[in-house]
């Protein structure tokens, strides 16, 4: 796991600078070592967390055996040892899985990222070729950005900070993405909140030669239906999901564990316990009321007898807090659960160089409250156009109840996942603080439909994974210089679970059906019949803190605040509720303070 950068252009040498500014802007992605290469045309460099292949053969940017090519490589290739007896003939110089990609590069050229596992974003000059040739993993679990320089290079890294730290590029705010976030609370997935800097898009390949990028697809979301029955389907679940993690524990450092006391981290402790005694598990607890998850935590660690720790949140930190994370966060992302993320990784970095996640479970087996809500939604129907509006109307006068009003407000099923859930702001509310760009969407890889429940988790997968979810663990990871790896987008388990139909997932009254039924004997009484907690907390209670007080009104009741450059004053006034949208607000506000040096 590392931080990665470069430069295309003609006299790259005389970019010594620039490259090792960019490098420098992500030092904690990689505090191990640093390291730069050039050709002609070419500038590449490296920042090195070192994981595997802890020796010099190991560092990056590395050559290929004809010194023809050279790759840096952000991410992990999962069983990658097995890939390696594939091209055997290739002259080896270390046991790193980087060098495996060159072999696989030099066999197979650019096809070689079908046969590619793990998580990865990763480019490779080819001097013979004088073209670059960049990937990015199918899930999005690693970071790509480019963008053109003011004379013409190609710059790409690991983040927009690094980007920005080449002194190439001024960037411009993209008002539309201003408006993506404060409906959605993240910036578009396939964006960034800049016009003129680009993000690879998940499963995505980028070939720059010549003065232009074109980018292509490599993969697509599986949208077919596995047609095994429960139990077959049960005992395919398992077998892939320990092998899974299995291939995830490798390291030649120590790795370690989330443990929520939820069914997804419980389920990875469980199955990497068999692999690894004395595993160390890590716990976010809240002291008190209902987010408290620490007696869970310790049912599974003592079931399983790993080296657990209890991480306190400490409720008179939140501004400061807030304020360290948004010291390095490129875009604002108004997901409170950014802040004790961030906390569980700077306790993890204490002991820890690789931690796995149980990130991604609730999309995969289907664990969300709204997905249930909405097939019942839907089992019940949505109402047609005209009798929604006499519904809509009636409501004025009366209580139409919350449930006839949503069926009346969205037209199916899609609409109601993509128009309602996890949504802040409502369009007229976006307007009306003064953004008047429309709203991106997003080009699918498959057509969502209203008949296939998968579908809802689909969209969730290609559009808040990335967007939310992924961005959310790689940035507070690597700042704390911890690698975060997830086993339950191992492609082969993920491929899986996202084919099985619906029914063995969720449905209007039970959800995570398959995991319970596959592993419901690994956990505790207490913790197979729990329901569901985030690990967010409650930002109404945040803003009880006098310090995240006088924080907003710095920077939302001040009319010089960069914030109000773009949105209204007077409309932000009546949004200060210390609620959701108040929260949201503040992100903004904080990011817009933090990086308006770059804007003006």
């Amino acid at each position: 796991m590392c931080g990665i950068a470069g430069i295309i252009t003609n006299n790259a040498r005389n970019y010594q600078n620039e490259i090792q500014g960019m490098t420098d802007a992500i030092a904690y992605r990689g505090p191990d070592s640093s390291h730069h290469e050039f050709y002609d045309n070419a500038a590449l460099g490296h920042r090195r967390l070192s994981i595997i292949d802890l020796s010099e053969n190991g560092k990056q940017p590395m050559f290929s055996s004809t010194n023809k090519e050279c790759i840096v490589l952000n991410g992990e290739i999962y069983g990658y040892s097995e890939i390696k007896d594939q091209y055997s003939d290739y002259p080896y110089r270390g046991s790193s899985d980087t060098e495996v990609i060159l072999a696989m590069y030099q066999k197979k050229g650019k096809s070689l990222i079908h046969d590619l596992p793990g998580m990865f974003a990763f480019a490779i000059w080819d001097e013979e070729k004088q073209e670059l040739f960049c990937a990015r993993d199918r899930f999005g679990e690693k970071p790509f950005y480019y963008t053109i320089g003011k004379n013409g290079e190609f710059i790409f890294a690991s983040e927009i900070k690094a980007i920005l730290a080449s002194g190439l590029i001024k960037p411009e705010i993209d008002q539309a993405q201003i408006a993506y976030y404060l409906k959605n609370g993240y910036i578009h997935p396939h964006k960034t909140i800049y016009k003129n800097i680009f993000n690879l898009k998940p499963a995505h390949t980028l070939v720059f030669k010549n003065g232009k990028a074109e980018t292509k697809p490599y993969w697509t979301i599986p949208a077919e239906t596995s047609t095994l029955s429960m139990d077959e389907s049960i005992e395919k679940f398992k077998h892939l999901l320990d092998t899974a993690i299995k291939k995830q524990l490798v390291a030649d450092v120590p790795v370690g564990s989330f443990l929520s006391g939820g069914l997804d981290s419980s389920t990875i402790v469980a199955v990497a316990s068999k692999y690894k005694e004395n595993i160390k598990t890590l716990v976010y607890g809240y002291e008190s009321g209902d987010l408290n998850e620490m007696p869970y935590a310790q049912a599974i660690a003592d079931k399983y007898k790993t080296d657990h720790h209890i991480l306190l949140d400490k409720k008179q930190k939140i501004s400061e807090t807030l304020q360290e994370v948004y010291s390095y966060m490129d875009e604002p992302l108004m997901d409170s659960s950014l802040l004790p993320t961030h906390l569980i990784f700077k306790e993890a970095s204490k002991d820890l160089k690789v931690i796995l996640s149980g990130d991604v479970g609730d999309e995969l087996f289907g664990g969300y409250t709204f997905y249930k809500y909405n097939i019942d939604l839907s089992q019940k129907g949505f109402y047609p156009e005209y009798l929604s509006k006499m519904i809509l109307l009636a409501g004025k006068f009366r209580d139409v109840g919350s449930e006839r009003r949503v069926r009346a407000e969205y037209k199916d099923t899609i609409d109601y996942h993509q128009n309602k859930v996890r949504n802040y702001f409502s369009v007229a509310e976006i307007r009306k603080l003064g953004i008047t760009d429309e709203i991106p969407g997003q080009d699918f890889s498959f057509k969502p439909t209203n008949e296939d429940y998968n579908d809802l988790m689909r969209i969730d997968l290609e559009k808040y994974v990335p967007g939310n979810m992924l961005l959310k663990g790689d940035r507070t990871s690597m700042y704390n210089s911890v690698e975060v790896r997830i086993p339950f987008l191992d492609i082969d388990f993920a491929e899986f679970c996202i084919q099985m139909p619906w029914q063995y997932k969720v449905n209007s009254t039970e959800d995570k059906i398959i995991l319970r039924k596959a592993y419901s004997q690994a956990w505790t009484e207490e913790i197979a019949v729990r329901k569901k907690n985030g690990f967010g907390a409650s930002v109404t209670e945040w803003f009880k803190e006098p310090d995240l007080q006088n924080l907003s009104k710095e920077l939302l009741e001040n009319k010089d605040s960069y914030i109000f450059k773009f949105l209204d004053f007077n409309e932000v006034q009546k949004k200060l509720n210390r609620h959701h949208q108040h929260w949201s607000l503040l992100i903004l506000a904080l990011w817009f303070q933090n990086n308006k040096n770059h804007l003006q």
